[in-house]
């Protein structure tokens, strides 16, 4: 893949890894080549076998290199919600003890510091991304290279999850013979693509259906403040059809997905189909309606416990209401239960690209945009994580230089599994100015 202009999406789900390899020029994405495997080692969108990972992994890359003419060597890959948190930090060096012009080297070292906490030892960092950056007392910077000065000091966020699931993803994908060219949080990843750039700003809550678990996430003033991951998906769906009809699981899915409807009130009971019954020796007649109504009690279940978590964090009056996508979300009539639950605005996502307009392809399409939107400076804050980590290796043989550190952050308030937007940047801009009481009641929530 010599090629830099070619991206090429991992997304590995609990019930499918989806591949596309994709062509960005100026901004614009011309799918070449697409795989889709089922998934094999995976739980509640976590790798548990790697073995079974890696496997269809290379099944689902070769396939999308076959369509596309081209030979696979590096993904960009999703890496879950699952226990995600999110922490305000900090960060800042000394330049020189004279002006001096900031270059890349002290962008890196910059966010090098602000790395710096007391993490669990089950933690790793995923990600830094900066806010903003300040040059001895001038705040509001986006990209501080070629100034001058003393002092660079760099406000941000700083995204941890579980080494496991890090270090299970990063084995899966070695062992299928690949490199991973950027690991990118997913529902970060969604809100760039699926949002437009008004809803990222005044705020949005994205709520991703997937086979394994649903993960509600909230963009605001472009950035992630709040992620929530149900342990329970479309799988869930599945098994409770095949439980109530007393049907094998594959027959359970082809139902779901031939006949499925999660709005009851929208199917009849005059509309019957035929359903194999495990120890019977004739199919039996279920009616639409039926069928529905064991679809809408789980949907509506999991769409319950997301409500009480959004509630929670003072999300559901964000302006830009319920965005869902993700697997499920292709089920008829999801969007009409969720604004039943959720009591605002929801709309469904669909892709827009040739062959791909399907929910499901929603992640695999957005690591793609969110690898080829990536700035320099993210690059550099990033690369930070990259060198951390393989000096974290080689640490007792040869210890690396660290820079020269003027004040240690303080410590963030560390988000539990149900990150708190609490972690929005106080010290940047206030929120805009609202008219309406509501309204007004909740930025003061979300941001105090």
């Amino acid at each position: 893949m010599a090629n830099q202009d070619i991206y090429v999406g991992l997304d590995i789900g609990t019930t499918s890894i989806k591949v596309i390899a994709a062509e960005v020029n100026s901004g614009q994405m011309s799918v070449i080549g697409m795989g889709n495997q089922h998934s094999s080692g995976l739980s509640r969108g976590v790798i548990v076998d790697i073995d079974q990972a890696a496997t269809a992994i290379k099944a689902a890359v070769q396939q999308a290199a076959d369509k596309a003419s081209i030979t696979i060597n590096q993904v960009v890959v999703g890496v879950p919600a699952s226990l995600l948190q999110i922490e305000r930090v900090t960060g800042m060096i000394a330049v020189g003890e004279t002006s001096k012009e900031i270059n890349d080297a002290d962008v890196r070292n910059v966010a090098a510091t602000a790395m710096m906490r007391n993490l669990p030892p089950e933690r790793e960092v995923i990600a830094v991304i900066p806010s903003q950056f300040t040059v001895d007392g001038f705040d509001g910077i986006q990209d501080p290279r070629g100034m001058i000065g003393v002092r660079v000091e760099m406000q941000g966020l700083l995204l941890t999850v579980p080494k496991t699931v890090v270090h299970n993803i990063k084995r899966a994908v070695a062992k299928a013979g690949l490199a991973i060219q950027q690991l990118v949080v997913n529902p970060l990843a969604l809100g760039e693509y699926i949002l437009s750039d008004g809803e990222q700003d005044f705020g949005t809550v994205i709520v991703d259906l997937g086979g394994g678990q649903t993960t509600a996430a909230v963009i605001h003033d472009h950035k992630l403040k709040f992620t929530y991951a149900d342990r329970e998906g479309g799988e869930n769906i599945t098994k409770d059809i095949s439980i109530v009809l007393n049907t094998d699981y594959t027959s359970a899915e082809k139902l779901k997905r031939d006949f499925g409807n999660a709005d009851s009130l929208s199917t009849s009971e005059d509309e019957t189909f035929p359903v194999t019954v495990v120890g019977k020796p004739n199919p039996a007649m279920i009616s639409e309606k039926y069928l529905s109504e064991i679809i809408e009690a789980r949907v509506t279940q999991i769409f319950n416990r997301v409500h009480e978590a959004l509630e929670d964090a003072h999300a559901l009056d964000l302006p830009g209401g319920i965005v869902i996508t993700g697997g499920t979300a292709a089920l008829p009539g999801i969007t009409a239960l969720a604004k039943d639950v959720f009591q605002c605005e929801v709309k469904l996502y669909m892709p827009s690209e040739v062959g791909l307009r399907h929910p499901s392809f929603s992640q695999a399409l957005a690591l793609i945009k969110a690898a080829a939107a990536m700035t320099d400076i993210d690059k550099l804050a990033n690369s930070a994580v990259s060198q951390a980590d393989a000096s974290a290796g080689q640490a007792q043989q040869s210890p690396t230089e660290q820079p020269r550190l003027v004040r240690q952050p303080a410590a963030g308030q560390t988000q539990q599994e149900q990150t708190s937007p609490d972690v929005a940047d106080q010290q940047e801009e206030q929120p805009k100015k609202k008219t309406g009481k509501k309204i007004r009641h909740f930025f003061s929530s979300f941001f105090e």
